[in-house]
């Protein structure tokens, strides 16, 4: 595995990396909703909004992908719980949602399981991997319209959460994923229309040349 960022492909990288960044503000909202992924840093952030006041309930939303199987063997959303435990997190501010297998699922299982409690939203600050944000942010437009969506990320620099993951291919796989997935899911349904500028098709179709293929949808490939 590669930990660090070459320098051929940093420039492309890099302009992905930030057309995923939603750029939010943060602000206090109803509740924060942790996305379930291979990325406990995930958990670590939710954990640190939440002492400082941002939101006063956390879900934890995320069953297994082939992705995560191995690191979370009890589900993402349990082993997110389990860490912002550990991070000081009252257990009576954590809500579980264990089944959710894509962000598809994470929005609806969510909404139903805070509908069930009697909970209403009007805000939630979507808490996920870097470059799940607009992916996230779409979906959720989509899917649970009339509620204020702010997106938030651990703020790592990039060669910083490159370095905290471990793997720079994986990293680079899934932005190129997640960039396909952007027209992908809006063609299908899945979530509203986001503007592709031309530098970040440009630079994604170079890192699917060079073979980055991984994460893309097989109609492509």
């Amino acid at each position: 595995m590669t930990e660090t960022l070459p320098d051929d492909l940093r420039a492309d990288v890099r302009t992905l990396w930030d057309y995923h960044d939603m750029h939010h503000e943060l602000r206090p909202a109803d509740v924060g909703i942790g996305l379930g992924s291979h990325d406990l840093g995930v958990a670590t952030y939710a954990a640190e909004l939440f002492h400082a006041g941002m939101f006063p309930l956390i879900v934890f939303t995320g069953a297994n992908a082939p992705t995560t199987v191995e690191r979370f063997p009890r589900g993402e959303a349990v082993h997110y719980r389990e860490h912002a435990l550990e991070l000081g997190v009252p257990d009576d501010a954590i809500l579980v949602e264990p089944e959710a297998r894509n962000t598809g699922d994470n929005i609806t299982l969510t909404r139903a399981l805070l509908d069930s409690r009697g909970i209403e939203v009007g805000s939630v600050v979507l808490i996920s991997r870097p470059y799940q944000q607009r992916r996230a942010y779409a979906t959720c437009k989509k899917l649970w319209p009339g509620v204020d969506v702010i997106c938030a990320s651990r703020p790592l620099p990039l060669d910083d959460y490159v370095a905290s993951i471990g793997d720079v291919d994986r990293v680079i796989t899934m932005l190129v994923g997640d960039t396909q997935r952007i027209t992908v899911y809006a063609e299908r349904g899945f979530a509203v229309q986001q503007d592709i500028p031309n530098n970040v098709a440009e630079a994604y179709d170079r890192l699917v040349q060079v073979g980055f293929r991984e994460r893309l949808l097989p109609q492509d490939w």
